[in-house]
């Protein structure tokens, strides 16, 4: 008996408590948004982000429409299963408790939440959805925002290194739940399986889909929080640091996503123009590069504010705040009053077997990923790319 416990103690040592490589947290990452995209509809976090922003503006009579209510817009379901899915994982590997920023993170927190939402205003989606699904789904706009991240997070590390030569951050505080850990864990447990059993017999017509996404994207923020699987690590680090592991881990899951949704999409299974939004242009290339820098400064992205949330990061809580109310009132004047997409100011949508068919573009993105992998690996073991105080 005493082995089986023992066995059960490796478990939860392995599953709930080691951190994951970002290798493991990309392909299993990759696989459960293939499974969402094939389920209802593909991975997202700036619709859900928005949504709670608009309710904001509502409140105060700026914006006269009524938002989808958030527990039934699939956007703001897939964030909120990401958030229980990362808060399960923290609690149940002692991680989770509320640390408080000192002043300069707040200020920070603050402008870069705000430019957080105005680069993926115009880009149409953050690191998440204009860029790792937007090249999934074969959009050529998710190279051009490519490029631009590039350039952002350049600009962003130069900052935080001028920081640290100039501005004092000291100060902050932790709370710590210690061992109410687990049992925040089990609870955050009871949440998922009564919420999925509530969408699954609910009379909506969207119960069912949104069951599924639900636990689909707890899934996804279960194991992104585990691996720590981190955007923004994966752009900065190279600058930075040299180290390329999470860039390894990013651009294996992103080969695996591109692959599976190619799948979908030759099989007809999904719409071909699906997540191609009529962003190639200059609303990419600027949203990539005003959000690359952010999300350096605020010290996480879409996905990575959301789960930094969930283990109780407050910085990060002020971050999600302000990105959604910036985002929502951004994407108000450029949808509706400005109505920027329907007069191709800003660029257009870009579907690439549309000029090269499935197999050469998957080979085209296939090839971009890849020249990004050894560049990072060669420059982890030369830092010609690492920028010196």
């Amino acid at each position: 008996m005493s082995t089986f416990f023992e066995t059960l103690k490796d478990f939860y040592q392995q599953a709930m408590k080691s951190n994951w490589s970002p290798v493991v947290g990309g392909i299993i990452i990759a696989f459960l948004a293939v499974l969402l995209e094939a389920w209802y509809r593909p991975w997202g976090i700036v619709g859900g982000i928005r949504n709670w922003g608009e309710w904001f503006w509502y409140a105060i009579g700026v914006i006269e429409d009524r938002p989808p209510h958030p527990i039934w817009f699939s956007s703001s379901v897939l964030n909120l299963g990401l958030v229980l899915g990362a808060f399960i994982s923290a609690t149940l590997a002692f991680e989770f408790g509320l640390r408080i920023p000192p002043l300069l993170e707040i200020i920070k927190g603050i402008i870069a939440g705000i430019l957080m939402g105005i680069g993926a205003g115009l880009a149409q989606g953050c690191n998440i959805g204009a860029w790792y699904m937007s090249l999934g789904n074969l959009s050529g706009s998710g190279i051009i925002m490519m490029i631009g991240l590039f350039i952002g997070v350049f600009i962003g590390v130069k900052y935080l290194l001028w920081e640290i030569e100039h501005l004092s951050s000291s100060g902050g505080r932790e709370i710590s739940f210690g061992k109410l850990n687990p049992i925040l864990g089990i609870i955050g447990i009871i949440i998922l399986i009564l919420g999925t059993y509530g969408y699954f017999r609910s009379e909506h017509e969207d119960g069912a889909v949104l069951g599924g996404c639900f636990i689909l994207t707890a899934g996804i923020g279960y194991a992104i929080h585990r691996s720590r699987l981190c955007i923004v690590n994966s752009f900065r680090e190279p600058f930075l640091s040299g180290d390329a592991r999470m860039a390894r881990g990013v651009a294996l899951s992103l080969i695996l996503l591109t692959l599976g949704v190619t799948i979908l999409k030759m099989a007809e299974i999904k719409e071909e123009m699906l997540y191609v939004t009529p962003t190639f242009g200059l609303a990419a290339f600027l949203g990539g590069i005003i959000f690359g820098a952010a999300m350096v400064v605020a010290g996480g992205c879409g996905s990575g504010a959301l789960w930094r949330v969930a283990e109780g990061q407050l910085k990060l809580w002020i971050v999600v705040i302000f990105f959604s109310i910036s985002n929502a009132i951004f994407r108000h004047y450029l949808d509706n009053v400005w109505e920027v997409w329907d007069k191709g100011y800003l660029g257009k949508a870009v579907f690439l077997p549309h000029y090269f068919g499935y197999g050469i573009s998957f080979i085209i993105i296939a090839l971009i990923i890849l020249i990004w992998y050894l560049l990072v690996d060669w420059n982890e073991k030369s830092e010609k790319f690492v920028i010196g105080i």
